[in-house]
């Protein structure tokens, strides 16, 4: 076994197999999402909910990172890219930049790295040299002994459904073929559909929350879906820290994604 594989392994719980994560790395793209104007005070909110691991971005990790330095702290996933898409920066175009290397990643104390994989941008070339940087950042990573998560995403200006299942089959098997350890991606919506993309992806796939959801249950109920299609577990950010008792919310998820018998 080698450190990225090791590293990995430390994110899934032994008991279930699965993880739960909570992403805060929403300032890089969105701005200042509400529920989270004190970046550093949520992020110490976000680890007394005792997720597995937390998103986060490297200007957030270098101010957070004390909160993590005890015994038990969850894992820091570190995104390492940036990506150009919010509605108020349209007249920008679509833009993907690399932010760090996987090595500025270990010295910031990150147990994994994160980039997206994004299918719908208008520009094939975009796309292209996406794709290349995702795996120079696998080779890069492991170098380093770090995992790389990938966030396969059909986002863009040339994406009608967000959860079509065959394109994000299509994209979850790319990651996985250009060298990601494990993908997060959109939730179909439906069990059934959602198990063909987990069953065409070699590498564990996590499903992502998305925009905040009004009602808990439909929460809890999407993260079950997914479980019960075969996903290793969750990344859910806004869903968590925007609900009206983020605690109870983590618990709920927790539940689910750990405990076997939550899933039908």
């Amino acid at each position: 076994m080698n450190g990225a594989e090791l590293r990995l392994g430390r994110l899934f719980n032994r008991e279930s197999g699965r993880t739960f994560i909570v992403a805060i790395d929403h300032g890089l793209a969105i701005g200042v999402p509400p529920g989270a104007e004190d970046a550093v005070g949520t992020v110490d909110s976000i680890i007394s909910y005792n997720p597995d691991g937390i998103f986060l971005s490297p200007g957030l990790l270098s101010r957070a990172g004390h909160l993590f330095a005890f015994r038990g702290a969850p894992e820091p996933i570190l995104r390492i890219d940036f990506l150009l898409l919010d509605e108020r920066l349209k007249y920008l175009g679509e833009q993907h930049r690399m932010l760090c290397s996987p090595q500025d990643a270990v010295n910031l104390g990150a147990e994994a790295v994160a980039m997206f994989l994004v299918f719908g941008v208008e520009r094939g070339e975009m796309f292209a040299d996406n794709a290349r940087a995702v795996t120079l950042a696998a080779r890069e990573a492991h170098r380093a002994g770090l995992p790389l998560i990938v966030e396969t995403v059909p986002w863009g200006s040339r994406i009608n459904d967000r959860r079509d299942p065959d394109l994000l089959a299509f994209g979850c098997r790319m990651a996985a073929e250009l060298g990601a350890d494990a993908i997060k991606t959109e939730y179909t919506g439906d069990p059934e559909t959602m198990a063909s993309v987990v069953e065409g992806c070699p590498a564990p796939v996590l499903v992502l929350g998305g925009p905040k959801i009004d009602s808990e249950n439909d929460l809890i109920e999407s993260a079950r879906g997914a479980m019960t299609a075969g996903a290793k577990g969750v990344i859910y950010g806004r869903n968590i820290w925007q609900a009206t008792d983020p605690s109870k919310t983590s618990e709920a998820v927790r539940d689910v994604v750990h405990n076997k018998s939550a899933v039908r």
